[in-house]
């Protein structure tokens, strides 16, 4: 039986110190809920209260020794009264205020988001229900910043940002791909129709969470494509070309397997992006793209799957071929019918019936030239608070380079936290 370790320590990593003047931090950590974490005897920690409560005590340790403005939990075990009282205490006590959300049908863990209430107000807050096949959910604040700003401010300027909490579905087959693309895209719809419920101009948006993929996926793409960075790959300056970029890592799975999940996403208000709907089709059409290239082998053209009768491809054609590649018409339906439709009226762009191949081939690139447009309509210009990625840091460190500690034992993830100094942005 599995005895929890001590916390693990890290001497060479200090805390951020959020307090600075015109700074502000936020951490994400998927602490593995008791109901999920595995014991040598195969038996779950949640049947050992001496297990689980030690462990938790240890996290919030940590959590309270770096003092971030910001903390986003995941697989956070809602359904013990114990253990969400020990968490709302402690955190009361060092003065954040904490809102929780379960995931739907009672699946027992959800998501827990943290604010220091002397650095933010928390103006309103959201749920957001996906009632997808795997319950998953996500958590939305909308905060007014309280923190000192650096002196010469605009006396108007607007201190607002959003904060989102969320934890995508695990990629059990490459088919899942689309269902964590559709995941993003509703949260990315969520977050409009409450700018546009709540005519709320730009602001700075922070998502953050385990998104159960790395920054080689497609979700990674079509984040960077609505204008968001990761805020752990700009602080040490990895681009998608550098080697280095993908050897931390931030999670060891069930499988055993080591990978880079867990992200803080930004997007500043002065950022401009495609349209929402024309970014998801590439993503899409991109993961398609990409399956036909995995299927076929050698000299195989990847199109043979569309079983063409002449030069064209027909939507029936378009369907089949989907279904050969599991990507519709699985249990779990990932690409349900409607969004096959749009995607097919995507392509179809004179309306034809008919789809040249060299559509389903292009490069898969983050940016095919596509129309440009502001985050927000805004008619005035307007000066809002903005965030630079200040520093990052993964723990325990040893993940940065690519190991995962055998005595490390808070959770199977690993925690990110960012420092983020603040700036003057003008919005039009």
């Amino acid at each position: 039986m599995d005895v929890p370790s001590e916390e693990f320590q890290d001497p060479d990593h200090q805390s951020f110190g959020s307090n600075t003047v015109g700074c502000v931090s936020c951490t994400t950590f998927n602490i593995l809920a008791p109901i999920y974490k595995r014991l040598s005897n195969k038996r779950c920690e949640s049947e050992f209260r001496e297990f689980w409560l030690r462990r938790n005590e240890s996290i919030l340790d940590r959590l309270l020794h770096l003092k971030s403005s910001i903390i986003c939990l995941q697989e956070f075990w809602v359904g013990n009264e114990d253990l969400v009282s020990m968490y709302e205490k402690r955190l009361g006590v060092a003065g954040y205020v904490t809102y929780k959300l379960a995931r739907t049908n009672n699946r027992g863990d959800g998501l827990l988001t943290a604010v220091n209430k002397n650095q933010f107000r928390v103006l309103n807050s959201r749920e957001f229900l996906f009632h997808d096949i795997a319950d998953r959910v996500a958590l939305l604040l909308h905060v007014e910043l309280l923190v000192c700003f650096p002196q010469n401010q605009s006396a108007d300027i607007k201190k607002e940002a959003l904060i989102v909490n969320t934890h995508l579905i695990f990629p059990h087959d490459s088919s899942y791909c689309f269902l964590r693309l559709q995941q993003v895209y509703m949260i990315l719809q969520y977050i409009e129709s409450y700018c546009d419920e709540h005519q709320l101009p730009s602001v700075p948006i922070i998502l953050c969470g385990d998104w159960n993929g790395s920054n080689k996926g497609h979700v990674y793409k079509f984040l960077c494509s609505q204008g968001f960075v990761s805020s752990y790959d700009i602080a040490h300056n990895y681009m998608d070309i550098d080697e280095d970029s993908h050897k931390w890592i931030s999670h060891r799975n069930h499988r055993g397997n080591v990978c880079g999940v867990d992200f803080i996403w930004l997007l500043n208000p002065n950022k401009h992006r495609k349209p929402l709907k024309e970014s998801f089709m590439e993503a899409l059409l991109g993961n398609i793209t990409n399956l036909l290239q995995k299927a076929s082998t050698g000299s195989v053209d990847p199109l043979h799957f569309f079983e063409m009768d002449g030069s064209y491809i027909t939507y029936s054609q378009f369907c089949q071929a989907l279904a050969k590649l599991g990507v519709c018409g699985s249990s779990h339906s990932d690409l349900c019918n409607e969004d096959t439709k749009k995607l097919w009226e995507h392509l179809d762009t004179d309306r034809n019936g008919n789809l040249h191949p060299s559509l389903l081939q292009k490069e898969d690139t983050e940016e095919n030239g596509g129309q440009i447009k502001e985050m927000f309509n805004t008619s005035t210009s307007t000066t809002m608070i903005g965030f630079n990625v200040k520093n990052a840091m993964l723990f325990p460190p040893e993940v940065e380079k690519g190991m995962w500690p055998e005595n490390y034992s808070l959770s199977d993830h690993a925690h990110l936290t960012v420092e983020f100094s603040l700036v003057e942005m003008n919005c039009t």
